[in-house]
């Protein structure tokens, strides 16, 4: 097995995407083929959008497939990604899926509060372990889980997404420390305000960032074996500041 500390590796070659209509994890897909990747499942519930993804992956010289898979049924998640690992190998791991959700109508809201965390956190704990597991046994993989800069410090504005992605933060930090010497790398990817057809209307926060530029980050987090990546870099720098300043402060930044 290799060690997690060793030097930086080779880019995927085959990547499972979780959350195959991803635009975050698609630009990040693009990026690794026009690299070194020719394997791709993208994974995610069955439609034509799905179907598109993988073809358009094709057009680029990829092998590309779709299983499906839903976040919310963990107890279906061993089986869907047991699909893929039973074809070979599976270098890279992207954990892509999650929704963003109304918090103005959320709050108001428990059952579509409980579906948010649920598919950000629960379903994110569940297929990480299996992915972790599956890494593990073939000894040696990357984990690549998209977190959020919201995860940092609760926010009026987020703060039910905001706690989701807390908790997939602490938990793939966690994994990471688990499987440190095993020959599997987790890194974990807090970018800020992403422009995608999602956040469409919504108000663009300072130091918005663009899907490309994830994918620019992730592919550079790769090479250097990094376990965080803040996306775009000065954020990391804002969040510090803005994870030890008063409540009081918060509140009126909204």
């Amino acid at each position: 097995m290799k060690d997690a500390c060793e030097p930086p590796t080779a880019l995927p070659r085959s990547l499972l995407v979780l959350g195959g209509t991803s635009e975050i994890a698609l630009a990040t897909t693009r990026r690794l083929i026009a690299r070194r990747t020719r394997t791709v499942w993208l994974a995610g519930r069955p439609s034509l959008a799905l179907e598109q993804a993988a073809e358009s992956l094709r057009a680029l010289g990829a092998d590309a497939r779709t299983v499906a898979f839903d976040a919310l049924d963990p107890e279906s998640h061993e089986t869907a990604l047991g699909k893929v690992f039973a074809e070979g190998p599976v270098d890279m791991v992207l954990l892509a899926f999650g929704i963003l959700g109304d918090q103005a109508h959320d709050e108001r809201d428990p059952v579509r509060a409980v579906q948010v965390v649920q598919t950000n956190y629960t379903g994110a704990v569940s297929a990480g372990l299996v992915a972790g597991r599956a890494l593990q046994a073939q000894g040696h993989g990357s984990l690549v889980v998209l977190s959020s800069a919201a995860a940092e410090r609760a926010r009026r504005a987020d703060f039910i997404y905001g706690s989701s992605k807390a908790g997939l933060d602490v938990f793939a930090q966690g994994l990471g420390d688990a499987l440190h010497g095993t020959g599997v790398h987790v890194m974990v990817v807090r970018p800020g305000f992403v422009r995608t057809r999602r956040t469409a209307g919504r108000p663009a926060t300072p130091l918005a960032t663009t899907p490309e530029a994830v994918a620019t980050a992730v592919e550079l987090g790769l090479r250097r074996r990094s376990e965080t990546v803040w996306v775009p870099g000065a954020l990391r720098l804002v969040m510090s500041a803005l994870r030890h300043a008063p409540r009081a402060l918060l509140r009126r930044l909204g």
